[in-house]
């Protein structure tokens, strides 16, 4: 019989988190960094918090997450959702979908904001050059 193996994906502004749950012992895996010591804190507990909410499939699982692009914190809300959506997918469990949409609707769903691109006269997006009128 075939291991049962569910990918799934995450992004947030130009991260891509790709995460691979499998049947196991509650392993969890950033980048081959075990979830224990990632750095930093808050993007580790930025993580768990799918896991947490989660807590009975906590240990019946192990999740690989292969993470790329963006800064830190937009890493860990990428690999957050990839993380949330496996979870629901590898259980099936409806109640699971409801608590994690209840609680914060991007654990499930992607962030579609991007960085807006920057105008000409301007330093960056919005910001224009002061006019002088002396």
């Amino acid at each position: 019989m075939a291991k049962k193996v569910v990918v799934t994906s995450g992004k947030r502004k130009t991260a891509i988190a790709k995460a691979s749950v499998t049947k196991g012992v509650g392993r969890v895996r950033i980048n081959n960094i075990p979830l224990e010591i990632y750095q930093p804190a808050v993007a580790r507990w930025k993580i768990m918090e799918a896991l947490i909410l989660a807590n009975k499939y906590k240990d019946k699982v192990d999740v690989d997450v292969a993470v790329e692009g963006g800064g830190v914190i937009g890493q860990a809300y990428a690999a957050r959702t990839a993380i949330a959506r496996g979870l629901v997918e590898f259980t099936g469990d409806q109640m699971l979908k409801e608590m994690f949409l209840q609680y914060d609707r991007s654990l499930l769903v992607n962030d579609p904001r991007r960085k807006e691109p920057k105008k000409p006269l301007g330093r960056g997006a919005r910001k224009k050059r002061q006019k002088s009128y002396r």
